[in-house]
């Protein structure tokens, strides 16, 4: 918990491209969710129109292929910034190399899921814990993206498309991609859960602005711990 009458300084975590990409990533993962299931399981509208008046499954997919383009170069941007950004967005805060690091994951879990108070500091950034979540999450867009472009492929002439056209026969045909791709869709929507109940949790525990912080980019951090 905060302490009592602590000196707090503001502490500039998040550049502008960090908190642009959360924010277009979680908008096109909502809509990646939303019209996936609705591709996966289409929802019977009758209507009295013509067919040629009922495209709103046409719509559906329409808007899953752009989310999914915008989606796929967004993450572009963020593997590069990960590379050019500041200490709190460079890779090395989501794998953990050290030893450090790995005594803050068992830190973080006592935390977490045995409701502790928190003992010891931790990372202004990203802490150990969420930096490994964050990069196994990495992995699973990066497989979402190489399926999801297989499967369009098959109704596409498009270069791009064409560039994931192996994925299908290398996982056993277009079933197998459809259903793994749909799979990976519930892990998108228990982590999105998970997460957003951590960041309103961590506010609460550590009082460092965790929840503001993605949107101005400021945490703060006692002048002591700096």
């Amino acid at each position: 918990m905060a302490v009592k009458n602590a000196v707090y300084r503001r502490v500039y975590v998040w550049e502008f491209p960090v908190r642009l990409y959360h924010w277009v990533n979680a908008i096109c993962v909502a809509l990646l969710i939303v019209t996936g299931y609705l591709i996966g399981k289409p929802i019977a509208i009758e209507y009295g129109n013509e067919a040629y008046q009922q495209y709103w499954f046409g719509t559906v997919r329409f808007i899953h292929f752009v989310s999914a383009f915008i989606f796929f170069f967004n993450f572009l941007v963020r593997i590069y910034w990960g590379f050019v950004g500041n200490t709190y967005a460079r890779w090395q805060n989501f794998i953990p190399w050290k030893k450090s690091q790995w005594h803050e994951i068992k830190e973080i879990l006592k935390v977490d899921i045995l409701q502790r108070d928190v003992g010891e500091r931790i990372s202004i950034g990203h802490n150990s814990l969420a930096g490994l979540v964050y990069f196994l999450t990495f992995l699973v867009f990066l497989f979402q993206a190489f399926t999801g472009f297989a499967l369009y492929s098959s109704m596409s002439s498009s270069f791009f498309p064409q560039l994931f056209s192996w994925v299908v026969p290398f996982m056993g045909g277009d079933f197998a991609v459809r259903q793994w791709h749909h799979m990976f869709m519930w892990f998108f929507i228990v982590f999105a859960i998970i997460h957003v109940y951590l960041v309103f949790y961590h506010d609460y525990v550590e009082g460092r602005g965790t929840t503001s912080s993605m949107v101005g980019g400021w945490k703060f951090e006692r002048e002591e711990d700096l």
